[in-house]
């Protein structure tokens, strides 16, 4: 198993609506949902990265906060180990329909805001995302799982 990858994530929160965008690759045939943000970059600090990831995946400039949730998965058959940092977010100024989808990895192709009550309903992780975003308490840790396609 390789070593874990470091990737950060933001929780942005606008209007009580939560910025998630799709997981995978289009030609994955996936239908998981994410937060935008992506992996840490040596050299930067952890808000940088997810500063840079969130305008990379989205053209959205942000605030970073808090970590929130720790969130951690593997795929053991490619020996793939990754740990998120998961950080409140707001928007720096920035209009939440001003989004710029132009992730240069190609992954992120679509996003969208959603309530708390549509978030129960979308295919995501981590699973404890809405308890963590809407709550308020320390950071979670959502123990590692098996990735999920």
């Amino acid at each position: 198993m390789a070593r874990p990858r470091l990737a950060v994530r933001a929780a942005i929160l606008h209007q009580d609506r939560l910025l998630m965008v799709n997981a995978y690759p289009p030609d994955y045939g996936s239908d998981m949902w994410c937060l935008p943000g992506g992996g840490a970059e040596p050299g930067q600090s952890l808000p940088e990265n997810l500063q840079r990831e969130v305008w990379e995946e989205t053209g959205l400039r942000i605030k970073v906060g808090a970590i929130i949730l720790v969130n951690e998965f593997q795929d053991s058959k490619a020996g793939f180990h990754q740990v998120d940092l998961i950080h409140r977010a707001t928007l720096d100024g920035a209009d939440a329909e001003a989004m710029v989808l132009e992730d240069p990895e190609g992954v992120v192709d679509r996003a969208r805001w959603v309530t708390k009550a549509e978030l129960a309903k979308l295919h995501h992780r981590p699973r404890l995302l809405a308890r963590a975003v809407w709550g308020d308490h320390a950071a979670w840790y959502d123990p590692m799982e098996e990735i999920i396609w």
